[in-house]
């Protein structure tokens, strides 16, 4: 009997290799087929070894089929035919004179998918990876697929000495759990970055255009320092926009080579350049197709002039410029295309920008997608061009960012444009994605100003979706403690007036610092409401009118501030100091204010670009028994350095509060401007300084022991500022000026919540009458009640030093005629009444963190005045109050 076979199987091993190592697994290939005579029949096919499969199934799958003439290639493609199915892990097929036997073991079933050593990525990562899946046919290609496409997660995030490994663990009913071993290894970083060719810029300089950065330890928050071949090659691209705007318009970058170190931790890149020569501008001109646009007005505002260094941002500005000036005509789909003609001879870049002639374009459609919660008309009402509206390219963007100011949706929202039915029709789609707008917040913080603190409060911004705010807060602190609740209607009836109203409780005790320690001295309660309404005047311009009414109570402890004067208990000036008896007192305050706000900034939480300036004045008098005028003027501005992500902003403001009543002669220390009226600086408006540390003050200093010299008794004037009573009065006028830039850090340290910034702030609060001062103030004598022998002493008696034969110091009532030195207990000063600019700079950080908002700032005082109380960091976690 003659019998041919032909076998092919894989390796009879269970535990898988890893990708790169067994290449001889990428391809299924059979040993060659025992040879076997040509023209035998085939006269039966059947098939052996299956479990999960019939027979036909398996049949199906090959060519054979009987009748046919045997042969060692139909064997061959029969034995291809079946492994391509993944289905089995061995085959063999046998002749015997006619009758073939398809002998098969199948593959196994995956029960689960285990991973394991991964901690950078976590399985939810890296799970929608692996394309093997419980159920499946196990197959050995698939695996090295999942294999490949784990390790290439690892490399997008830099970690390109990752390994794995799969295994099987063999199961019975021919099922295998897979588990991937993975070995994440070190971040792979840049260890050097060398560029040759390059003649006229230094290494440094290159490197400092480029994304990616050399590893260096302080570049601890730096995403730049990993390597990733996307941001290599768009590194190439902003060495090219780099040397291009610098006139060299024949730049190209030869090679970029990244080699791995041997230790497969770092990669060293190296980039061939060829600079090529500088040009300059030649000839630029305008051609305008469009006939509102004259090509010789255009070409006369063009930025660039013949014989400049050619500047390729210049002539993107160029054409980005003319384009949105055509769309603020309505020619929204304007063509600009710039013509370069180079004079290599020359060395000068001759460029002709093409405007071609397009319809003019008007709004057919405005839609918007994505809004669930929040009303059609909350956005629509925010555009700025309606239906059937001409475009203009600057209403579109004006539009997106008031959208974006609402604070309801996404922050990289815009404004999208798209063809209409026609050439001159356009439609203008918001895609927008809601974020919860509703806030229900219990915190509790600590902070350098007040210790601890607690609130509570709930918030909706997007009431019911029709873009209403209702608020209600509690606070609570050592210092203060405030209740309010309020509403504000953005559009009442559908119209551009805003309404809104506050009703407030606020408890708030005034201190002042002794021995380090903060010591209440008045407390102050107000009671009140606040009603608000505003109109846009035009696009920028906003006007606010208010009316607020409210009552005001200032005590004092009388444990600690009163005595009896004669007339019952009285605040006692020698204990309170005078302008502190001055300030109790209760009152009402009924004022009339309004606002002229002008602002172009893009965004009101926290813009980028733009400015703002705002006038505000309030009126008290209309009724109750505190009468005058407020008024406060601010402005600031704030610009995007180029796309850096640098943020720099200017800002200055200043106020004066005049007086509409006499309370009393300035010659007795009288302001006319009650204390809790006047301004006040310090924490955190100027940083450098503590709270209320800048401006008039009244300082309380206290007489230690006295000295005695050949019978001579001096009193000695303690003036450690640790022993001083410090008590700020405030000021009518006061002015303040910051500049602050903002740095931008790695996506890290966004994704952390970081935004660190430098910062130099100036300002002073002055204008105040000089109070009465208790100048010298003497220790008095107690008083001692009469004996049988003998009289009564009278209290409150000056004391005068007397100086013993033996030297001892004692004091008695007796002044000797005024020849004994008076025993002196404290006098008062007066400090910090001046116009001149306190000025510091520092830095801080803003850090989002899981416990609400935490800012750190570090500033040193460079200008101060006598009294100035300084303060080098402060810090707030929680809530600010």
């Amino acid at each position: 009997m003659k019998r041919h076979s032909l076998t092919l199987s894989l390796l009879a091993s269970t535990a898988l290799m890893g990708v790169c190592a067994s290449p001889a697994l990428a391809q299924d290939a059979a040993p060659p087929a025992s040879a076997a005579p040509q023209g035998d029949v085939i006269q039966s096919i059947s098939v052996v070894g299956t479990q999960r499969l019939e027979g036909d199934t398996v049949r199906s799958y090959v060519r054979l089929r009987p009748g046919q003439q045997w042969s060692q290639a139909s064997a061959d493609q029969a034995l291809k035919d079946l492994y391509e199915t993944d289905l089995f892990a061995d085959v063999s097929i046998r002749n015997d004179n006619g009758a073939v036997t398809i002998q098969v073991r199948e593959n196994p079933v995956v029960n689960r998918i285990v991973l394991e050593g991964n901690k950078r990525i976590k399985n939810d990562k890296i799970g929608p990876e692996i394309k093997l899946a419980p159920r499946q046919i196990f197959s050995r290609a698939k695996v090295r697929a999942d294999v490949a496409r784990i390790v290439e997660l690892y490399k997008r995030q830099g970690r390109f000495a990752a390994s794995v490994e799969p295994k099987l663990v063999q199961l019975d009913q021919n099922r295998v759990d897979v588990v991937f071993e993975i070995t994440e290894g070190p971040k792979s970083k840049v260890r050097q970055i060398n560029v040759i060719g390059n003649n006229e810029f230094s290494d440094n300089k290159l490197r400092g255009e480029m994304l990616t950065k050399q590893s260096r330890f302080f570049r601890f928050f730096s995403s730049g320092t990993s390597y990733d071949p996307d941001r290599l090659a768009f590194d190439q691209q902003k060495l090219r926009q780099f040397y291009l705007t610098q006139g060299y318009a024949d730049f190209r970058v030869v090679s970029a080579v990244a080699e791995l170190t041997p230790d497969k931790e770092d990669f060293i890149i190296t980039y061939v350049v060829e600079e090529g020569k500088r040009y300059k501008f030649g000839d630029v001109k305008v051609d305008s197709q469009i006939r509102d646009f004259k090509s010789e007005t255009l070409q006369a505002r063009l930025q660039m002039e013949k014989g400049d260094w050619y500047n390729a941002k210049q002539v993107e500005d160029t054409v980005e410029g003319l384009s949105e000036t055509a769309g603020l005509f309505g020619y929204a789909f304007a063509d600009v295309n710039p013509r370069f003609e180079p004079d290599r001879e020359s060395l000068t870049m001759n460029i002709t920008f093409e405007v071609a002639e397009t319809p003019r374009v008007f709004v057919e459609r405005i839609d918007i997608n994505g809004n669930t919660l929040t009303q059609d008309k909350v956005i629509r009402r925010e555009f700025r061009l309606n239906e059937g509206d001409a475009f203009n390219s600057f209403q579109v963007r004006r539009s997106s960012d008031r959208i974006k100011s609402l604070g309801y949706f996404q922050e990289d929202l815009e404004v999208e444009q798209a063809q209409g039915s026609g050439p001159d029709r356009i439609v203008l789609t918001t895609n927008v994605e809601e974020r919860p707008n509703g806030e229900l917040s219990l915190s509790a913080g600590f902070s350098s100003i007040e210790n601890f603190i607690f609130q509570g409060s709930i918030r909706q911004n997007n009431f019911r979706g029709k873009g209403q705010q209702v608020r209600a807060s509690v606070s609570y602190s050592r210092f203060s403690k405030s209740a309010e609740i309020g509403f504000t209607e953005p559009y009442l009836f559908d119209r551009s007036i805003a309404l809104s109203g506050d009703i407030f409780r606020r408890d708030v005790n005034s201190f002042n610092f002794l021995n380090n320690q903060r010591n209440t001295t008045y407390q102050q309660t107000n009671t009140g409401f606040q009603l608000r309404t505003g109109v846009p005047v035009n696009e920028f311009l906003y006007f606010q009118a208010r009316y607020g009414l409210s009552f005001e109570d200032v005590t004092l402890d009388e444990g600690l501030f009163f005595s009896d004067q004669g007339n019952g208990l009285e605040c006692d000036p020698l204990l309170a100091g005078r302008f502190l008896c001055d300030a109790i007192g209760k009152r009402t305050t009924s004022s009339i204010g309004y606002t002229l706000l002008y602002d172009t900034r893009d965004s009101r939480v926290r813009p980028t670009r733009g400015h703002s300036v705002s006038l505000t004045q309030d009126f008290a008098g209309l009724g109750g028994n505190v009468r005058y005028i407020r008024s406060i003027l601010n402005a600031d501005k704030y610009w995007r350095l180029t796309n850096s992500g640098f943020i720099f902003s200017l800002s200055a403001e200043g106020g004066y509060i005049h007086p509409l009543q006499n309370r009393g002669s300035e010659a007795d220390g009288i302001d006319d401007v009650r204390l809790t009226d006047r301004f006040f600086l310090g924490e955190p408006q100027i940083r450098g300084f503590d709270i209320r540390g800048v401006g008039p003050r009244v300082q309380r200093l206290f007489y230690g022991t006295p000295t005695v010299t050949n019978g001579v008794v001096t009193n000695i004037l303690n003036e450690n500022r640790d022993q001083i009573q410090d008590d700020a009065i405030g000021g009518r006028a006061y002015y303040l000026t910051r500049a602050e830039l903002e740095i931008p850090l790695g996506s890290g340290a966004k994704e952390l919540g970081l935004r660190p910034s430098i910062f130099v702030d100036a300002g002073a609060v002055f204008n105040v009458a000089s109070p009465r001062l208790n100048v010298n103030v003497p220790q008095l004598s107690v008083a001692i009640p009469a004996t049988n022998t003998t009289p009564a002493v009278v209290g409150g008696l000056p004391l005068y030093y007397v100086v013993g034969t033996d030297g001892a110091l004692s004091t008695s009532t007796d002044s000797l005629n005024g020849t004994r030195t008076p025993a002196l207990r404290f006098t008062e000063r007066f400090l910090g009444d001046s116009v001149k600019p306190r000025l510091s700079v520092g830095f801080g950080v803003n850090w989002r963190s899981p416990f609400g908002p935490f800012r750190i700032d570090i500033a040193r005082a460079l200008l101060k005045e006598p009294g100035d109380d300084t303060k080098l960091i402060t810090f707030n976690v929680g809530t600010q109050f």
